[in-house]
C-alpha cells in the first residue's frame, strides 16, 4: 500500500516505519527538512508544512494517511507559551492533513491519527474504555479532544478513521522508562508520589504491532485504547524495574516535590488513569507484551 506519515521520525514513527517496511508498503514521511535523510525503494521524504511544499503531488493513489505529528508533552515544564505550542502543534498538522486528503481525486482507505488516553481524564477507581465520553477539564484532556475534533473532519476524505490512544509507551532509549529506571540504576529508586495511581502502559513494540493490527482489521474505527492488559499502580512499577535489573526500591519520591519541580506536567505521573483495550481485545490482537514483567525483561535486559 501507499502510505503517508506525519511525525515519522519520533518514537512511535521510528518502530512504525521499521514495521511497514517489513511488509514492503511504499512509505512517504512527511517531513519540514526531507534533505536531511536517506531516500530508499520504498522509503520517500518529502516536504510539508514550508510556504513552497506541495506534498500532494506525490501522494496521488494514497491508500493510507498515518498522523503522528505534534510537540512533545515530556521535554519541558508545561508554561503558558509551552502549552499553546503543544495545543498549536496538533491541530495545525492535522488540518494540513485534512487540506492534503481534500486535494485528493478519491476517498483514501483509512486515516489514523494519534491520540492519547489523557482523553479520559484521570481516576483511581473507574476503569475507562473506548466506551467512556470525558468531561474532563484538565490541560491534557481539553488538548487531546480538541485534536480529535479536528481529525474528525477526515471523515469527509477517508473511508474509515482511528484514533489511537496512547498510553505511556515503554521503549529501551525513549519515552519515559529511561528516567524513570535512571534512579534506580543510581541506587536510588523508589514509589513516585503515594504509589497507588495506575499506570496504563504498552510496549513500543505492541504500538507499532497495533496500529498494523488496525490497518488489516477494517472493521476497527474510531478510538482504539493502546494499552496493555494489564495495568499496574507506580508502586508495582517502580517493584518490577528493581527487580528486573537487581537494583534497591526505597527512595520515595513525595508528590510535593515533583509539583515544584514539574510544575502541571507532574499530572503524567502523579494522577492516575486505569485505560482498558477494549477494542483490541474484543478484535483478538495478539499482545507481545500482555504484563509488565515481560515488557521490563525485554527492555532492560538487552
Amino acid at each position: 500500500m501507499k502510505i503517508a506519515i506525519a511525525g515519522g521520525s519520533g518514537f512511535v514513527g521510528t518502530a512504525l516505519i521499521d514495521a511497514l517496511l517489513k511488509e514492503e508498503h511504499d512509505l512517504y514521511i512527511l517531513t519540514r527538512n526531507p534533505e536531511k535523510y536517506t531516500q530508499t525503494k520504498n522509503l520517500h521524504y518529502i516536504k510539508w508544512l514550508n510556504k513552497d511544499a506541495v506534498p500532494e503531488k506525490n501522494l496521488k493513489g494514497l491508500d493510507i494517511f498515518i498522523n503522528l505529528a505534534g510537540e512533545s508533552l515530556n521535554s519541558g515544564r508545561w508554561t503558558k507559551n509551552r502549552k499553546r505550542r503543544i495545543v498549536e502543534s496538533r491541530i495545525e498538522t492535522t488540518k494540513e492533513m485534512n487540506r492534503i486528503l481534500g486535494t485528493l481525486e478519491q476517498k483514501i482507505s483509512l486515516v489514523i491519527n494519534a491520540s492519547a488516553i489523557g482523553y479520559y481524564g484521570t481516576s483511581e477507581q473507574g476503569t475507562f474504555t473506548e466506551d467512556n465520553e470525558t468531561t474532563a477539564k484538565d490541560f491534557l484532556s481539553r488538548t487531546v479532544q480538541l485534536w480529535e475534533k479536528e481529525a474528525r473532519k477526515a471523515r469527509a476524505f477517508s473511508h474509515r478513521v482511528v484514533f489511537t490512544r496512547f498510553g505511556l509507551i515503554l521503549g529501551q532509549t525513549q519515552g519515559a522508562l529511561p528516567t524513570i529506571v535512571l534512579p534506580y540504576k543510581l541506587f536510588a529508586g523508589g514509589t513516585i508520589g503515594n504509589g497507588s495511581q495506575i499506570l496504563s502502559w504498552i510496549h513500543i513494540q505492541d504500538v507499532a504491532g497495533a496500529i498494523l493490527f488496525c490497518i488489516h482489521h477494517s472493521e476497527i474505527s474510531g478510538p482504539v485504547n493502546f494499552t496493555a492488559p494489564q495495568q499496574v499502580t507506580m508502586r508495582e512499577f517502580g517493584h518490577s524495574i528493581s527487580k528486573t535489573i537487581n537494583r534497591p526500591h526505597w527512595f520515595p519520591v513525595p508528590a510535593f516535590v515533583l509539583k515544584v519541580v514539574l510544575g502541571e506536567m507532574s499530572i503524567l505521573v502523579l494522577e492516575g488513569q486505569k485505560v482498558h483495550p477494549q477494542v483490541l481485545e474484543k478484535s483478538h490482537y495478539p499482545f507481545r507484551y500482555a504484563t509488565l514483567n515481560v515488557a521490563l525483561n525485554d527492555l532492560l535486559k538487552k
